[in-house]
C-alpha cells in the first residue's frame, strides 16, 4: 500500500468550496504543489482569514498590497485595498484548474493501485480534491473515493491533539502542510506497529 499525503487550501462560505491551492506527498518520493489560477481571487481577497494566513505562501501579484494589509491590526477598518492582489500567472506553479485535475489525476494514478489518501481533518480536503473533477461520479479511475483522515486515526489511539508532532514551520502552505501530515501519518503508525 502505498500512501499520499495531501492538503488543500480553499475558500469555503458554507455553500461552495473553491480549491486555492494544492499539496501531495507520495511514499514513493514525489512531490506535488499547485496554486489555482482560476480560484475566486475576488472573494479571497475578501477574506481576512485567508489574506493573513493562505496568501502570504503563495505565488500573488501585489506583495506590496498585501504587506500593507498585514500591517493593518485584524477587525480594524477601513482596510488598505487588495484590488492588485491575485494569483501570479507568469510563476510556473500557478495553473489552470484542468491542468492541476490532470495533473493531481496522474499523480494519485503513478502511485499504483493500492494507494491510500491521508489528510488532517481530510473532510473539506476530500470533496475539494474530488471537485477537481466535477461531481462525484467523475472522479477518474484510480482516485480512491475517501481520505483517511490523520484526526481520526489519532482519536482512536486514544491521543490528544497537543500529543501530535508540531509543525515546524509553514502552516497554511498546503505542501508545508502535506509534508507534515506525511510526518504525522508516519509517527501514528509506528506507535502501532511497536
Amino acid at each position: 500500500m502505498t500512501a499520499i499525503d495531501y492538503d488543500l487550501e480553499f475558500l469555503e462560505d458554507g455553500f461552495t468550496i473553491a480549491v486555492i491551492s494544492i499539496g501531495m506527498v507520495c511514499d514513493d518520493g514525489r512531490e506535488y504543489y499547485a496554486v489555482n489560477a482560476d480560484a475566486p481571487w475576488d472573494r479571497i481577497r475578501e477574506n481576512d482569514w485567508l489574506i493573513r494566513n493562505v496568501l502570504p505562501s503563495l505565488p500573488i501579484t501585489g506583495r506590496l498590497s498585501l504587506e500593507t494589509y498585514l500591517r493593518v491590526p485584524e477587525n480594524s477598518h477601513p482596510k488598505p485595498s487588495m484590488s492588485q492582489v491575485g494569483a501570479d500567472t507568469k510563476d510556473t506553479l500557478v495553473k489552470p484548474h484542468w491542468v492541476i485535475a490532470n495533473e493531481v489525476r496522474d499523480f494519485i494514478q503513478a502511485a499504483g493501485p493500492e494507494v491510500e489518501l491521508w489528510a488532517n481533518y481530510g473532510a473539506y480536503d476530500h470533496v475539494s480534491l474530488a471537485q477537481l473533477w466535477g461531481p462525484m461520479v467523475a472522479i477518474p479511475a484510480g482516485v480512491p473515493m475517501f481520505t483517511h483522515d490523520i484526526q481520526q486515526e489519532r482519536s482512536r489511539q486514544g491521543l490528544a491533539w497537543d500529543d501530535l508532532p508540531k509543525q515546524e514551520s509553514g502552516e497554511h502552505n498546503a505542501l508545508a502542510d502535506a509534508r507534515h501530515n506525511q510526518i504525522v501519518r508516519r509517527w501514528l503508525a509506528e506507535r502501532i506497529a511497536k
